[in-house]
């Protein structure tokens, strides 16, 4: 049974034909222990089907430990959003609500290759001397 409804599968392709590059889904997930795995994997399926322009990999947590390792991943569900190359974009839980939006936007963002980011913004951010973890929550209300 499909996640979205025709409707959103019919605005979303048309927002993922304007991509001007490759993205990758990057769906971690296991079998037991995880209750929202499956729809995590259903979902990101869904996206990828929707374009030429998205492909998917689906990994198990528990098993692929060398790919897990290489995204840094530490929770399932995960999807790592990829372009040409890992731009550490992570999404933990199902993207589901606002946060769809949010990785709709975050396929399109690693598909340019370019963030969007202000020059101004851009330099303050080229000053920093030390890496720097950013984290969002989000937390349905």
């Amino acid at each position: 049974m499909p996640i979205l409804t025709e409707d959103v599968r019919n605005k979303v392709r048309e927002e993922l034909t304007k991509l001007p590059g490759k993205a990758k889904l990057v769906v971690f997930t296991q079998a037991f222990e995880c209750e929202h795995c499956r729809e995590n994997t259903s979902l990101a399926e869904e996206v990828a089907a929707l374009s030429d322009q998205v492909d998917i990999e689906v990994y198990n947590f528990a098993l692929d430990k060398e790919v897990v390792e290489r995204y840094g991943v530490d929770k399932i569900p995960a999807i790592v959003v990829a372009g040409e190359k890992d731009y550490g974009i992570r999404f933990y839980g199902v993207p589901a609500g606002y946060e769809f939006t949010t990785l709709i936007e975050a396929i399109k963002i690693v598909s340019a290759g370019e963030s969007g980011l202000a020059p101004k913004t851009k330099e303050a951010l080229a000053g920093l001397k030390n890496p720097l973890h950013l984290q969002v929550l989000v937390t349905p209300t």
